[in-house]
């Protein structure tokens, strides 16, 4: 038996979801630029440097979601998924998807990424499982906060196992299991499966992967199948 596990933003995106989200709500309006886009960029180097406050950002990146109905969210998301995403999706990145869900592996995307945004993205790459960053609803309407543990560091690891308990599984049940992400935010998941990939990776990971033998690749040209 086989697991494979995708982080989203700069893995299997050749960008970030949540930025490109708040910067999308900047083209409509919704948001104004010059405050939510300074803060936007703010949190986002904090993310690369590893000290983002995964509460703070996520008041920050949830409240819009919390003033408009689903139907119009909804709406937004569509035209955002063509406008942002989709030019985001390399062929590569989808061939190695593909390349798990044909050999059987049971396939999840993990991401930080609050659930709203990326439900449609996993649907994109035909992924079955989300495990994201789950934003509150109280009678089909956003509270602006998040529900149980954010998908963010040693909170994937956390969400992953509860999800594996779930399905009566652990990570001891697969032969083989696969981690791919670009972020050292990641390596406390990174460092559980048999197989940790680093793909595209900040400077970080990129010199964890290479004195720890890990590999390294791209997905924004094809490689060599798995």
């Amino acid at each position: 038996m086989e697991l494979a596990l995708f982080d989203l933003d700069n893995t299997l995106l050749a960008g970030d979801s949540d930025v490109a989200w708040t910067q999308f709500l900047i083209e409509e309006g919704v948001l104004d630029d010059d405050a939510q886009g300074k803060r936007n960029d703010i949190f986002y180097e904090q993310y690369k440097s590893g000290t983002l406050d995964i509460h703070e950002f996520l008041d920050f990146q949830l409240a819009p979601l919390t003033r408009y109905p689903r139907a119009r969210l909804d709406a937004w998301h569509r035209e955002y998924m063509a406008r942002h995403i989709r030019p985001m999706i390399h062929p590569a990145a989808r061939a190695r998807v593909d390349e798990h869900l044909r050999r059987g592996a049971l396939t999840a995307l993990v991401t930080a990424t609050n659930s709203f945004v990326t439900g449609p993205i996993a649907r994109e790459f035909g992924i079955a499982h989300l495990i994201a960053t789950i934003p509150a609803q109280e009678n089909g309407v956003f509270t602006g906060k998040p529900r149980g543990i954010p998908a963010y560091q040693a909170g994937k690891v956390a969400r992953v196992e509860s999800w594996l308990e779930s399905l009566g599984l652990n990570l001891a049940c697969f032969e083989q299991s696969w981690f791919y992400s670009d972020s050292h935010n990641d390596l406390p998941l990174l460092q559980r499966v048999t197989h940790p990939v680093a793909v595209d990776p900040d400077d970080i990971l990129h010199e964890y992967a290479r004195v720890h033998g890990w590999q390294v690749l791209t997905l924004r040209v094809v490689r060599d199948r798995i």
